[in-house]
C-alpha cells in the first residue's frame, strides 16, 4: 500500500507527507527563525516534565539547557484543556524560556510539530516547522506528489483555528506522545490560524495540506485531545504496518467522497 507512507502524519521526521505553504500575515517586522538550536552534544531528557533547569557546562562560558521529556498519553496534562497565556506575560522570561524549551524539544525528538502539554505545560502555545533537510529524506518522486515545501519556525501563542472549508480527507496521522502508533484521522484541508507570535504581535496563518494538518493536530493538544480521541478505530496499528490494507469498512485515505 505504497499510497498510504505519502499520507503518514507522524509529527515525526520519518516519512513526512504532503505539505503546503502558509501565508503569513504579521504587524511586526519581526521573524520567528531567530533561535537556533543548542550544539545537539548538549540536549539532553530530563526524567520529570518541569520546566527546565540551567547548567553551565565545564569549559564553556554559556547556559545551556536541560531539556524536559516528551509526556505520553495517560498524562492528565495531555487530557485536559490548557490555559490562555496572559498577553502582558508573553514577552517575560519564563514564557520565552518555555517556548525555547519546546523548539528544541520538537528539534530533539525530531519532529515538525509539538504543543506546550507535551513537555508538561499546560499553556496554549505551539511550534511547527519543516525544513529541508527533513525533506529530503523523502525521494524526489515522494515530495513532489505531496506538493510538499519547507516552511519556517512557526510560533504561536493562543492559536485560534478556523476551518476555510468543508472539504476534508483521511490521512493516517500520528503523535510523539502516542509513539510508533498511527491511525486513520479525518482533517479540514484549509485552515486559518490567529494568535500571537512570541513577540507578543499578532499572526495569522493561512494554511493548506500537511501543514493545515499539523496546525489542527497541535490545536487539538491545546484542548486536551489527541488525535487517538479521533481516530477511525479500526484503523489503529503499528507505524510498521501502515502499509497492510486497511479493514473491511474502513474509509479510504485521501479526500472524502
Amino acid at each position: 500500500m505504497a499510497a498510504a507512507r505519502q499520507v503518514v502524519l507522524r509529527l515525526r521526521v520519518v516519512s513526512l507527507p504532503v505539505l503546503s505553504n502558509a501565508v503569513i500575515t504579521s504587524s511586526s517586522s519581526s521573524c520567528n527563525t531567530e533561535i537556533s538550536p543548542l550544539s545537539t552534544k548538549c540536549l539532553r531528557f530530563s526524567s520529570s516534565s518541569s520546566p527546565s533547569s540551567k547548567t553551565t557546562l565545564l569549559g564553556w562560558n554559556k547556559t545551556v539547557t536541560k531539556l524536559p521529556h516528551i509526556v505520553k498519553a495517560g498524562e492528565p496534562v495531555l487530557h485536559e484543556p490548557a490555559r490562555q497565556v496572559d498577553p502582558n506575560e508573553i514577552k517575560s522570561e519564563k514564557i520565552q524560556n518555555i517556548i525555547d524549551d519546546m523548539i528544541h524539544v520538537m528539534r530533539k525528538a525530531p519532529g515538525v510539530g509539538l504543543a506546550a502539554p507535551q513537555i508538561g505545560i499546560p499553556l496554549r502555545i505551539i511550534v511547527l516547522e519543516d525544513k529541508e533537510e527533513y525533506i529530503s529524506y523523502n525521494t524526489e518522486e515522494e515530495t513532489k506528489s505531496q506538493d510538499r515545501r519547507p516552511f519556517d519556525l512557526l510560533v504561536v501563542l493562543n492559536p485560534k483555528l478556523k476551518n476555510k472549508t468543508n472539504k476534508t480527507a483521511f490521512f493516517f496521522e500520528g503523535c510523539l506522545s502516542v509513539d510508533r502508533y498511527q491511525a486513520l484521522v479525518e482533517r479540514y484541508l484549509d485552515v486559518e490560524v490567529a494568535g500571537f507570535d512570541r513577540h507578543g504581535e499578532p499572526i495569522k496563518i493561512k494554511a493548506s495540506g500537511w501543514q493545515a494538518r499539523i496546525l489542527q493536530h497541535e490545536c487539538d493538544h491545546l484542548d486536551g485531545t489527541l488525535y487517538v480521541d479521533k481516530m477511525v478505530p479500526k484503523t489503529f496499528r503499528n507505524w510498521k504496518n501502515v502499509d497492510l490494507p486497511l479493514a473491511h469498512g474502513c474509509p479510504k485515505l485521501g479526500p472524502r467522497s
